[in-house]
């Protein structure tokens, strides 16, 4: 596609079969940093530019926050529910729906105040977990893919980065 430098901007997520101890910790310290990262690339923006999209068709920079607030409580949840269930099935939801609630027009530094809380909690959880922890699974309902936290750690430090991409296209404007 023609856009696929603005759709992926830091490339497609290309998941392992298995990640080192150093390549986690590596993935939880940039978990660890997204909220720095979204502030700092959002530092000095004008209303204007939390309302452009990154792309043609694509989210506003707005959205985009508030779809990281979003998707990562929803990551975190289903990390709670893998270390708490067996292999569970874990609940879906369309982002895409998600992304055009109301308090999407918000200011988007409430999900970046979000992202600080969470993700402070989530790393905690992640450096507390074992390599047995590591390898326990979920079930997403529209896959029925079994996706092990591991994955999910590697998925979550590519899915922030991709955003932060998005958002600093829009910065470089």
């Amino acid at each position: 596609m023609l856009d696929d430098h603005l759709r992926y901007p830091i490339g497609k997520f290309s998941p392992k079969e298995v990640y080192s101890a150093e390549e986690l910790n590596s993935l939880i310290d940039q978990i660890g940093m997204l909220p720095q990262k979204v502030e700092e690339s959002i530092a000095g923006f004008s209303t204007l530019q939390f309302d452009t999209p990154y792309r043609e068709g694509g989210w506003t920079i707005r959205q985009v926050i508030h779809h990281l607030a979003d998707s990562h409580m929803n990551a975190y949840i289903r990390f709670k529910w893998t270390l708490t269930e067996s292999t569970p099935v874990i609940k879906a939801y369309d982002e895409k729906l998600w992304a055009n609630t109301p308090e999407t027009n918000a200011d988007s530094l409430l999900s970046v105040t979000l992202l600080k809380a969470l993700h402070a909690k989530w790393v905690l959880l992640l450096r507390s977990l074992t390599p047995e922890d590591l390898k326990r699974e979920f079930i997403h309902p529209e896959t029925r893919k079994h996706i092990s936290l591991h994955q999910m750690i590697a998925l979550y430090a590519w899915h922030g980065q991709h955003h932060v991409g998005h958002i600093n296209i829009v910065g470089s404007k």
